[in-house]
């Protein structure tokens, strides 16, 4: 067993955390490096997650009124250069188009980064009234954004997924909009991906060029690091005035509309590896996982005739209950073999069915996340298997909990702060007085920023700044991130 093990060559997690997450990513096909530097190829297994999210989280988008639409994927530099602070914000990474076949454009088109100068310049075509007023419009698309470092999922030029861009008449609105897809981001973190998150504001250093706040969810990396999960923007009217996006309110004058912009990305997929995964491979929550039961016949003796008829019917029955099955009938492979690979792909449960189960009317359940065995009728099997997989999932969100609560600790000196960032990473409270030098110095000192201000301490706090010691009125959320 031991010697079927080394197939899944794949470099121990406490060994090196880097070299393991890429190894996992190749040796279980969830994405393979492009022959362009910085991009991937989403394979079949790692875009069957994708799938799943997005038809999870377009549910929650489209329930809170929101539609989909599409947008090009070129953008006129004209447009970007229009809101000079959000260019600037881009420079470095915007690809861009100088020549349609032959023939040199007259104006270059930048590929896409993200698509608040597009949608700006369509919505103030759109928008004459209050009447037309709020505009909740959803895409799912991909952007290119040209980066120097990369990491499949994590960071790569090219990447998928959806941004939404609402239009409001007041602030208000606005900012009620900005929190409530926060909000729905963080609920559908932690119910499909079992990943628990913190919440609340950017500091302004950290925040998206040309927006008025920045609020985001971030989750803590089973390495000790942060990773920013999503992001809810209240824009306010900067790119309204830019792009000219007027409305004539109800007492009949023209006023400027509030927008929000907000997304999550295939990011999402390098976090379910690096929250969950273990030594042995993948973990993957049942909700999104690409399949949730894997079903292995013993193959002893005559087991084509005897077993895997009865495993054909387990398998149809799994799936006409709704449950993502796969049947692996390889005979070229062994048991021993196929339960090493399949514990490596992260299936959260694994039925093995043998001759004597089959005599005796059961199935071995082995649960992924913690590798115990079970025995479990064939009767009734499918609503057993259901409860097994909300069991896991329960058991993974609690797991990660547990590493986040374990990993977030308060400091109270710099000399502290510093010390716990290199000794053991994880989330560090710690009060901030506001100021960007102060931010910029312990970034460069430590590594370490501010992933979020959480909403809860905004207000009524009082201390002394982590760094120069004055007064300071900011709990502020410090980590050292992907």
């Amino acid at each position: 067993m031991e010697e079927e093990r080394l197939v899944t060559q794949i470099t121990p997690k406490s060994e090196d955390f880097s070299r393991w997450y890429l190894d996992l990513i190749r040796r279980t096909e969830l994405a393979d490096y492009a022959p362009m530097k910085g991009m991937m190829v989403i394979r079949p297994y790692g875009y069957a997650i994708w799938e799943n999210i997005q038809r999870l989280l377009d549910e929650r988008i489209k329930a809170t009124g929101h539609v989909n639409a599409y947008f090009p994927l070129f953008i006129p530099e004209s447009f970007l250069r229009k809101e000079m602070e959000h260019l600037e914000g881009f420079a470095p990474e915007v690809a861009w188009v100088t020549h349609g076949g032959a023939d040199e454009l007259e104006e270059r088109l930048a590929v896409r980064p993200t698509s608040e100068a597009i949608i700006g310049f369509m919505y103030s075509k759109w928008i004459k009234s209050w009447r037309d007023l709020p505009v909740l419009i959803n895409q799912w698309a991909n952007v290119v954004r040209w980066e120097k470092v990369t990491r499949p999922f994590l960071r790569t030029t090219e990447f998928l997924w959806q941004e939404g861009h609402t239009a409001h008449e007041s602030y208000d609105e606005a900012q009620a909009e900005t929190l409530r897809i926060l909000d729905m981001y963080r609920e559908f973190v932690e119910t499909e991906l079992a990943i628990p998150v913190i919440f609340g504001r950017k500091s302004d250093r950290e925040k998206f060029a040309g927006a008025l706040a920045t609020y985001a969810i971030e989750a803590l990396m089973s390495d000790g690091k942060a990773l920013q999960m999503g992001t809810s923007h209240n824009l306010g009217q900067h790119f309204a005035q830019v792009f000219n996006i007027r409305f004539e309110d109800q007492g009949q004058n023209l006023q400027y509309i509030w927008q929000t912009s907000w997304g999550v990305s295939t990011r999402l997929i390098g976090a379910l590896v690096m929250a969950h995964g273990d030594d042995s491979g993948l973990v993957f929550p049942p909700r999104v996982a690409p399949l949730q039961v894997v079903i292995i016949p013993i193959s002893i003796g005559d087991w084509k005739e005897n077993v895997l008829p009865r495993a054909v019917e387990l398998k149809n029955r799994l799936e006409k209950a709704g449950i993502r099955a796969f049947l692996d009938d390889r005979s070229e492979y062994t048991p021993g073999w196929k339960f090493s690979e399949w514990e490596m792909r992260g299936v959260p449960l694994r039925l093995e069915i043998g001759p004597r189960d089959i005599k005796n009317n059961q199935a071995v359940a082995v649960r992924r996340d913690h590798l115990e065995k079970s025995i479990i009728s064939l009767d009734g099997l499918e609503e057993k298997v259901k409860e097994i997989l909300a069991s896991i999932q329960s058991s993974l969100f609690n797991r990660a909990l547990t590493f986040q609560t374990g990993n977030t600790r308060q400091v109270s000196s710099y000399e502290e702060f510093k010390a716990v960032i290199e000794d053991k990473r994880g989330f560090i409270q710690a009060y901030w007085c506001g100021s960007e030098e102060c931010e910029a110095k312990i970034k460069e000192e430590t590594m370490a920023t501010i992933r979020v201000i959480p909403l809860n301490n905004e207000k009524n706090q009082k201390g002394e700044c982590i760094f120069c010691q004055k007064e300071a009125r900011i709990m502020a959320v410090f980590a050292r991130s992907y």
